[in-house]
């Protein structure tokens, strides 16, 4: 499942990078991150602004893509915590632990994830609520927090993992060694080969 997801998630990522290409302007030079993290109305404005009928329509599609994208990392992050964290398992209790809660903490992204883009919709097709911009900062901030921790999560534990199969490998190298010693018969002094 994991695989699944992921294939989708980098797919999506890709598709999104594409569309938000043309939302990069001087108001938003990081296109649809800076509307998302515009934090007020005067500069969620000035973006739109920036943005003519074709870009307003890009972001449209861009947030709605969002949707499924969100789906798409979220079962990739979640199920590589979780399967990480079941690797470690006894040897590394804390850290399993911590994959295992950054995993579930993957829903809480989504819903911070969702509702900033009906903050960001809103706004888009011309709301002047104030709140909306505060409500997409506010979303945004936690959810890429929670994303990039269960990103490093994958990270670290993935090198705990692999540095244990390389030991595991060289413990099963020597075990094999001291056996093909021990099993010589008695007086053969040879090498083994």
């Amino acid at each position: 499942m994991f695989w699944v997801f992921f294939t989708l998630a980098v797919a999506l990522m890709v598709i999104l990078q594409l569309l938000g290409a043309p939302l990069k302007t001087d108001a938003a030079p990081a296109g649809i991150v800076s509307y998302e993290l515009a934090g007020n109305a005067a500069e969620s404005q000035k973006i739109l602004s920036a943005w003519d009928t074709a870009k307003k329509d890009y972001a449209g599609l861009n947030l709605g893509l969002d949707y499924l994208f969100i789906v798409s990392y979220v079962g990739a992050i979640g199920f590589g915590c979780s399967l990480l964290a079941v690797k470690l398992g006894q040897r590394f209790q804390a850290l399993a632990y911590i994959g295992i809660t950054l995993s579930w903490a993957q829903f809480l992204a989504a819903a911070f994830d969702s509702l900033e883009n009906v903050a960001l919709l809103k706004l888009l097709f011309g709301s002047e609520q104030p709140a909306w911009s505060v409500v997409a900062r506010a979303c945004a901030i936690p959810k890429f927090l929670i994303v990039l921790l269960g990103l490093l999560y994958i990270l670290v534990a993935l090198i705990f993992v692999l540095a244990g199969a390389g030991q595991r490998a060289r413990s099963a190298t020597r075990n094999e060694a001291a056996a093909r010693r021990t099993s010589r018969p008695p007086g053969d002094r040879s090498t083994p080969r």
